[in-house]
């Protein structure tokens, strides 16, 4: 069975990312792995102060789904598409509004909080990271 892992790559914002996450979607954080803990012989150059304690992985459950992230340290841009992005359906349009809330700063929206066809409250942005979020219920009536 194939199992397909969102994985999202920042540069020196990692963890200020997961925390963000944890935060807006009561996400759990099973563990962050730095590079001062990596084995050296993944990566074969040496670090600045500054990137040793940038995230070498990490992974964390936003509900059943897991997601991975890590500072990439090849590139000092990474190119954002918003073409593909995540929905996290949450039970309520409080909860919805908890998150979006937490989110917002720095965002880009693209759908303001709405209610739609299929959602009670449902709102879309761009966090300040460069990644597209869907927050949105599926119920009509919570």
């Amino acid at each position: 069975m194939a199992i397909i892992t969102p994985t999202f790559n920042l540069h020196g914002q990692c963890e200020e990312a997961i925390k963000l996450y944890q935060k807006a979607f009561d996400a759990k954080i099973d563990f962050i792995l730095r590079y001062t803990d990596a084995d050296k012989r993944d990566f074969d150059f040496p670090l600045t102060d500054k990137q040793k304690n940038y995230v070498y992985h990490s992974e964390i459950h936003i509900g059943q789904q897991r997601l991975m992230f890590s500072d990439i340290l090849e590139v000092d841009h990474l190119t954002k598409s918003t073409s593909l992005f995540l929905t996290v359906t949450l039970d309520s349009a409080d909860e919805v509004k908890k998150a979006y809330e937490i989110m917002k700063d720095g965002c880009t929206i693209i759908y303001p909080l709405q209610s739609t066809t299929y959602s009670s409250c449902s709102v879309s942005l761009v966090d300040k990271f460069g990644f597209r979020w869907g927050i949105m219920t599926e119920q009509t009536d919570k």
